[in-house]
């Protein structure tokens, strides 16, 4: 019996938002189009269907309308100080020079022009901890998340699909890619319900299928070995994003660089309810929390805050003696600046609910801090920090935490205020202070007060570990999308894009992101990608 045999002019491998993107430009163009994802129908979109939606986006009215005096000169300076590209780095500093010049019209303006929107503030994120971040605020989330813009692109590219030129197989796994005389004539694959191989012939094939460090270990396997390492890592990625095409493609000539640096996240914690085996959820940490060891301890001498450096966040987060971590806060600091990353805990965003949006910004998110101290037993609370204490060892199941430690934790904090507001001399409430100078920070960053101030309880500790998140490297790419071989040559039939490509070049953004340069990188990458398969290069 054959194989089940498919041809189209282009062949898409993975369905998140970077596969949809280059699948609508490409219908567009009229061209017939067969995009292959490994999951369910349901989850098609990918990670982008369950991302907050942040978008680094360059010289926008948005910006322009915050009196924000931005640059595709000032963002390129940010983005290779901060990520440390170094002069060898040249196709990824060529597309970090390209997404900065190109975000606006291409990402911007084109997400506008589907009907689309951005919330009315521009958030001011991974400042860097000596000022080398962004110089300015830069942070565009969607209006409605990144699932209301994933629901919009498929609902698009269906549209595109005039005369059933696209062809969408959901549960369907590549295990090998075809190539005749050294170009890429399609693939082959698996029907996950049925078990029967598939044959796929393509001009183009579009490599869209994330990244690697949904498997953990391959995450392991490439990490940098002058880094720490924990012991164990949930994921926030997806097991899907395993590297398996990028070792098939590496094995006809393909080039993967910058394997080994990766934009994880230091406060990560189970999921209530997991979708898949380590699932973890990712924290956008309490700026006014205290950043605890497995003892109880403030973590120094530095302490350790969000939004400034989220690298150095993970490495020293990655270096404690345990794997996991502990922030420690009252109720007054959670209800206000408690949030997890994701479409699925930001339902007020997501569902379009501006006037309760607006409500919980200012009154407190009481619901989603009560839903996950229901749900979680991460999230501890309680009215004493010595019951508190007994909690954690009780989840930890040691007895590291002494109540006399942690009391003294607090206590050594709160001293910062008995002396008076003008002799503060610690360099967390300092961040705070700079934080809440931008008006956006300053409606979700608490005043700085002592931990335990009268009224503000009962107290509350989340236990977090590192999650991995996303690659930032990946298949080597030139502006074209198309993959290149060791030797720097394009491999005919060959693209990638998204976080396959590193965001362009296997490693646009170097060591460091600026945060939100992901789902703009899917868009740029996969837009170029269609160019220049329309246009017949590289074919």
């Amino acid at each position: 019996m054959t194989s089940p045999y498919v041809q189209s002019d282009v062949l898409v491998i993975g369905g998140g938002l970077a596969g949809i993107v280059a699948a609508i430009e490409c219908l567009r163009a009229g061209k017939s189009v067969t995009l292959v994802d490994r999951d369910t129908p349901e989850r098609l979109g990918g990670l982008a269907l369950w991302a907050v939606g942040g978008m680094a986006l360059v010289d926008t009215p948005l910006q322009r309308r915050m009196k924000l005096k931005d640059s595709p000169e000032l963002a390129l300076a940010d983005w290779l100080r901060f990520g440390e590209l170094g002069a060898d780095d040249v196709l990824p500093r060529q597309w970090a020079s390209y997404y900065v010049q190109h975000s606006r019209e291409q990402v911007y303006d084109w997400v506008i022009d589907h009907g689309l929107k951005f919330m009315p503030a521009v958030n001011w994120v991974e400042r860097g901890m000596q000022g080398d971040g962004n110089t300015l605020p830069r942070y565009h989330v969607v209006w409605g998340t990144s699932r209301h813009l994933t629901l919009r692109m498929i609902e698009v590219m269906q549209q595109a699909s005039t005369g059933q030129r696209l062809t969408l197989l959901s549960r369907h796994r590549i295990t090998a890619l075809d190539a005749q005389n050294g170009t890429v004539t399609g693939a082959t694959g698996i029907n996950q319900a049925t078990g029967e191989e598939v044959r796929f012939s393509a001009q183009a094939v579009v490599l869209a299928m994330g990244g690697i460090n949904g498997s953990h270990a391959e995450a392991r396997a490439n990490w940098v070995k002058s880094r720490p390492l924990p012991a164990t890592m949930l994921n926030g990625a997806h097991p899907f994003a395993d590297g398996k095409l990028h070792h098939l493609v590496a094995g006809l000539g393909g080039n993967i660089t910058h394997a080994g640096e990766m934009w994880n996240y230091a406060a990560g914690f189970p999921h209530p309810q997991p979708h898949f085996e380590g699932h973890g959820l990712s924290t956008i940490p309490c700026k006014s929390a205290l950043w605890l060891n497995h003892k109880g301890e403030r973590i120094g001498p530095q302490p350790l805050v969000t939004s400034f450096d989220t690298h150095d966040l993970c490495q020293r987060v990655a270096a404690q003696d345990k794997p996991y971590t502990c922030h420690l806060m009252n109720w007054r600091i959670a209800v206000k600046e408690f949030a997890i990353s994701g479409a699925e805990h930001n339902q007020r965003i997501r569902d379009l609910q501006f006037a309760l949006f607006l409500k919980e910004t200012l009154l407190g998110n009481h619901r989603l801090v009560k839903q996950m101290a229901a749900q979680s037993k991460h999230f501890l609370v309680d009215d004493t920090l010595a019951g508190l204490a007994a909690k954690m060892n009780a989840l930890a199941g040691t007895q590291d935490v002494k109540p006399e430690v942690l009391q003294a934790t607090a206590d050594t904090f709160d001293a910062n205020f008995s002396r008076g507001d003008s002799v503060v001399n610690d360099d967390q409430i300092r961040r705070i202070e700079h934080a809440r100078h931008w008006g956006p920070d300053k409606l979700r960053t608490c005043k700085p007060a002592p931990l335990q101030k009268p009224g503000a309880g009962p107290y509350i500790a989340i236990q977090m570990q590192l999650i991995t998140r996303k690659s930032l490297g990946g298949l080597q790419t030139d502006l074209q999308s198309r993959v290149l071989n060791t030797a720097g040559q394009a491999m005919p039939g060959l693209y990638c894009v998204g976080e396959a490509a590193g965001f362009g070049g296997g490693g646009a953004s170097g060591k460091r992101s600026l945060e939100g340069t992901f789902l703009p990188g899917c868009i740029l990458t996969a837009r170029a990608a269609a160019r220049s398969i329309i246009a017949g290069r590289g074919l």
